[in-house]
């Protein structure tokens, strides 16, 4: 339950910053001039490519609907059950990186390259049973919240967790992939720009660090008071132990005194 939950809010939460259309396109277009710019605005091109693949289209639809949910709660699943020193910090990292997701969809609303009028399809909806425009389908998600692409930022933190955690090589390479298997799905199907990839490595790099440092300072915390405590108790074992037992300086005086009395009782009896 709090494993689902968790992730639900942070995908509903994406309706609840929307932006205008005009706005959102006018946002895209600007990411476009970016690319155009550092010349990586090749969205179409590998959309083309994946196209003349049989079958590959629809693959990554459906990659795109069930994988983003799938796998981030079977990787919180698999760590809570079987590396469950590292669950709390990857928990604490996605409903992180989800909050500041939701702050960038306010922010900066932006239409997806499917919806921006730059020559890129809706590959979801075409080749697939799933429609991204129904009326459904839109009630649940903002179609404006492209940026940051948290298809990008959980598969990373995901990905890392498996890499890190998994015992079998195998299942670190996999981790390792899983995040650029992520990107070509999210490129291909036409739902998100490079930078939008880009940002969310950001969020995932950012909401890494603060929960690192949450970590850390819980751990000050609850390490200061158990340190004083043992502290405290040795500090009382040692008082106990100089009232139990006496000291050097104790034994001499009671050395010198009992040689003072049999010196005392020998005198005495001479004369």
């Amino acid at each position: 339950m709090l494993l689902g939950g968790l992730y639900l809010a942070g995908e509903l939460a994406r309706g609840v910053a929307r932006g205008g259309e005009a706005t959102a396109e006018a946002h895209a277009a600007a990411v476009v001039r970016l690319e155009r710019r550092l010349h990586v605005f090749d969205e179409a091109a590998v959309q083309h490519a994946a196209h003349h693949v049989p079958g590959l289209s629809g693959f990554l639809g459906y990659a795109y609907v069930s994988c983003h949910l799938a796998v981030t709660v079977a990787v919180l699943v698999w760590v809570y059950r079987r590396r469950r020193h590292a669950y709390a910090r990857l928990r604490n990292t996605l409903a992180i990186a989800s909050g500041l997701a939701v702050a960038g969809y306010a922010l900066f609303p932006t239409a997806p390259p499917r919806l921006a009028g730059v020559g890129i399809g809706d590959t979801v909806s075409t080749a697939t049973s799933v429609n991204l425009d129904s009326p459904l389908v839109s009630s649940l998600y903002n179609p404006y919240a492209a940026v940051p692409s948290m298809h990008i930022g959980f598969s990373l933190l995901a990905g890392i967790a498996i890499a890190r955690l998994a015992r079998r090589p195998l299942w670190r390479v996999g981790g390792a992939a899983y995040p650029l298997f992520v990107l070509f799905v999210i490129v291909a199907t036409g739902n998100h720009f490079f930078f939008d990839a880009a940002a969310g490595a950001a969020v995932a790099g950012v909401s890494a660090a603060a929960a690192g440092l949450v970590a850390s300072a819980t751990s000050v915390t609850r390490t200061s008071p158990r340190r004083a405590a043992v502290r405290a108790g040795a500090g009382a074992q040692a008082r106990s132990r100089g009232e139990m037992e006496p000291t050097r300086g104790d034994e001499h005086m009671t050395a010198l005194a009992s040689a003072e009395v049999a010196t005392g009782d020998g005198g005495s009896a001479s004369r």
